[in-house]
């Protein structure tokens, strides 16, 4: 007999969860000016629309690091909530990747922010040809793309990984609060020449490995805003929990109880959809 259409579902459902608040830490640095608008919507609306995305550290710490929703996860902690509803996934999940995410400056002269670059203390801003080959260092430099076409590194020899760290969060500080910026996964700079009027430069990022951002969550080191980009699939979105269910003063394992019998209800009422193909959203 082959299972109900139900049955079937459930079995291939994300893996939701009940942690701790405080168990949950950071892999970048969080925007404290995204929180209070949050806030306000989550008093507003008494729900969590999409849960965060959750990794457990490989320390046996119980701990666990935040891929995806850190505004969420800051707005509720600062809620004094005891309790967040998570979506989690492991490190050897190969439905989950981690990619990079590039920074496209505009509204900054070029001078000026390659003035800013040159001030950072043990970086080196090496001019190259983008026509030849490259000779591979053992650190992959920020790479520096400007709208003449000009290609610039910048070079580094940190002395650890924490290190490496820091002069990222130093070139990014060098533009962040004085031009404009988007994330992109481009790293060619042309296609941005007709979109903004006062484009400053392409920053592309080097890549990092998932147990990588694990062992430097775990340390407390966090990386620059908005350069790493988390893919998970499948990913639990709408899922509109009840907030209330979060501050309440149940014990964990009660909530834990309960957030299984809401999705049994969901899956039951055929209220849960799965969307194989890729979907583009409109009312984000």
């Amino acid at each position: 007999m082959n299972p109900s259409p139900a049955a079937s579902l459930k079995t291939n459902l994300p893996t939701l969860d009940i942690l701790p608040v405080e168990s949950l830490i950071l892999h970048e640095d969080h925007d404290a000016q995204r929180s209070a608008p949050l806030i306000e919507k989550l008093h507003a609306a008494g729900i969590l629309r999409n849960p965060p995305i959750v990794m457990p550290l490989m320390d046996g710490t119980q701990r666990y690091m935040a891929l995806d929703g850190a505004n969420r996860v800051t707005s509720l902690r600062a809620m004094e909530f005891p309790h967040i509803v998570a979506q989690v996934v492991t490190a050897d999940d190969p439905n989950v990747n981690l990619q990079t995410w590039n920074h496209i400056v505009w509204d900054m002269s070029s001078k000026s922010l390659m003035s800013a670059l040159r001030k950072i203390k043990g970086v080196e801003v090496v001019k190259v040809d983008p026509h030849k080959s490259l000779d591979a260092p053992k650190y992959v430099p920020v790479n520096v793309r400007l709208p003449d076409g000009k290609l610039y590194l910048l070079s580094e020899e940190p002395t650890d990984l924490a290190h490496h760290i820091a002069t990222l969060h130093a070139i990014v500080d060098a533009y962040k609060t004085s031009a404009a910026l988007d994330r992109t996964s481009q790293t060619l700079i042309e296609p941005f020449r007709g979109v903004h009027k006062d484009l400053t430069a392409l920053i592309v990022f080097p890549r990092f490995k998932i147990r990588t951002l694990l062992k430097l969550a775990g340390r407390k080191i966090v990386l620059p805003t908005g350069i790493t980009r988390f893919t998970v699939s499948p990913r639990a979105l709408h899922l509109n929990y009840p907030l209330h269910e979060l501050s309440s003063g149940k014990p964990i394992e009660a909530k834990r109880a309960y957030l299984k019998q809401w999705v049994d209800e969901r899956v039951k009422k055929k209220g849960v959809r799965l969307y194989s193909e890729a979907t583009f959203l409109f009312d984000e």
